[in-house]
């Protein structure tokens, strides 16, 4: 299986952040983490809020850790908020169902990653990590 390189996990970041600017969004985060959850690159922009790191981490954490974007995260967490109330506090908090995150793929559906923003809308936070992740040659989940 391949692995997350670092020079893809900065391309999705300088995209991401590239993608936002064309968006006119506000300052953002965006994560990067590889299979295991470990922060591979992370970029917060000048302006963005203190809270921006940890949340894009938080939603790239629990889209890799469910191996599924965090937009489907969240629609589970609605349907089951018990269960994702009780993830969320086994995790001590790092699990963020919330949307703007992407699972990173590799060609043949092996899950390397994910990727997560914060600073926009949920729907503008993952847009950016897809173009992202697309840019770097991957595909998302």
């Amino acid at each position: 299986m391949s692995k997350l390189t670092l020079a893809q996990a900065n391309k999705i970041v300088e995209v991401a952040l590239a993608k936002a600017h064309e968006m006119k969004i506000r300052p953002l985060a965006v994560a990067v983490l590889d299979e295991a959850g470990h922060v591979k690159s992370l970029q917060r922009e000048d302006g963005a809020s203190m809270f921006r790191c940890d949340v894009a981490i938080g939603k790239a954490w629990a889209s890799v850790g469910m191996g599924v974007a965090s937009r489907t995260l969240l629609q589970r967490a609605k349907d089951n908020p018990q269960f994702f109330g009780a993830l969320s506090a086994t995790a001590q908090g790092k699990f963020l169902p919330q949307t703007g995150a992407v699972v990173i793929k590799d060609a043949h559906g092996n899950v390397l990653g994910a990727a997560g923003a914060s600073g926009g809308t949920g729907d503008e936070d993952e847009a950016v990590c897809i173009a992202g992740v697309e840019a770097a040659g991957l595909l998302t989940g």
